[in-house]
C-alpha cells in the first residue's frame, strides 16, 4: 500500500494520519526519517478472559486487531522493529509499551536487532483497576522500553528539561501516572488508551521542536496531541477505521484550540 492511498488527514505537511497496517505501510517509508517512534503495540491479550473497568468485570477482549491471526506475536514485533529501526535517524530513538505478557519478547528482539536499550522505564498507575480473580496481586505498572538505533547513536535526551520537571533532582525511571483522564476521552474510548502526560514526558525527554514523532499504533491519537502540544510534527499510522476517526476528530481539536 502506498502512503498517499492510506493517507487520511493533513494538516499543514505537519500532521499526517494514516489508515493502514503498520507492517506494511512502515516498508514506504524513507531510511532515515524519523526522529522519534513512540509505538504501544498489541500485546495480544484478548483471549477471552475478564478484566475490570470503572469496578465493574468485563470482557479482555480489546478487538480483532489484539489477538494472533496469521503469524506469531514474535514475528509480528520482530518485523515492526526491523522497519522502526530502519526509518530512525541515527540521532532518533524509540520508546515501546508493554505489560509482562509481552514486554520481554519486545526487549528480546530489540537486542537481537542490535539496538542499544538505554532504560527500562516502569509506568506506575496510581489507580490501577483492582484483581477480580483475587489469586495474584494486582497488575498496576507498564514498561516502556526506550532504545537507540545502534550502539554507537548520539541520540537526543534532554536531561536538564527531564531534571527541572523532577524539582531540579536527576529523573528516576519510576514514573507515577494516574490512569487516563475522562476529559481526555470525550472524542470517544479506546480500549487501551495513556495518559496524555505520560506521552509527553517520552516526547519532551527525546526529541526537539520540530522533530517528526511516529506512532504506528495510534489508537485513539493520544501521541498526534501530545505531539502538537509540543510543537512537533507527527505522522499516525492506525489500523481500525474507528480510531482512525477518532484521532482525527481529537487532533483536529488540539489543533484548534491552538489557533484560538
Amino acid at each position: 500500500m502506498s502512503l498517499d492511498i492510506a493517507l487520511k488527514y493533513n494538516y499543514n505537511n505537519k500532521v499526517w494520519i494514516y489508515h493502514s497496517n503498520s507492517l506494511e505501510l512502515l516498508k514506504s517509508f524513507n531510511d532515515n526519517s524519523i526522529d522519534l517512534i513512540i509505538a504501544d503495540p498489541p500485546y495480544f491479550l484478548s483471549n477471552d478472559g475478564i478484566s475490570c473497568s470503572g469496578g465493574k468485570m468485563v470482557s479482555v477482549n480489546k478487538g480483532e486487531w489484539d489477538k494472533v491471526k496469521d503469524i506469531s506475536s514474535e514475528e509480528f514485533y520482530y518485523l515492526f522493529l526491523i522497519e522502526a529501526k530502519r526509518i530512525i535517524k541515527d540521532t532518533g530513538s524509540i520508546w515501546v509499551s508493554g505489560t509482562f505478557h509481552n514486554i520481554y519478547q519486545v526487549g528480546y528482539l530489540i537486542q537481537k536487532l542490535d539496538m542499544r536499550i538505554l532504560n527500562n522505564i516502569t509506568w506506575q498507575k496510581r489507580n490501577p483497576p483492582p484483581n477480580l480473580s483475587c489469586k495474584m496481586f494486582t497488575h498496576s505498572t507498564e514498561t516502556i522500553i526506550w532504545a537507540s538505533k545502534n550502539k554507537k547513536s548520539k541520540y537526543i535526551f534532554n536531561y536538564d528539561d527531564m531534571k527541572k520537571e523532577n524539582e531540579g533532582k536527576q529523573m528516576k525511571d519510576v514514573w507515577a501516572f494516574s490512569l487516563t483522564k475522562k476529559s481526555e476521552k470525550a472524542f470517544g474510548k479506546h480500549p487501551t488508551q495513556k495518559p496524555l502526560e505520560l506521552l509527553k514526558r517520552m516526547i519532551k525527554a527525546s526529541s526537539k521542536p520540530d522533530d517528526l514523532i511516529l506512532d504506528p499504533f495510534l489508537g485513539s491519537g493520544t501521541t498526534g496531541v501530545a505531539a502538537i502540544e509540543l510543537n512537533r510534527r507527527f505522522i499516525g499510522v492506525e489500523i481500525e477505521e474507528e480510531y482512525v476517526d477518532l484521532a482525527i476528530n481529537r487532533v483536529k481539536d488540539t489543533l484548534q484550540k491552538q489557533e484560538e
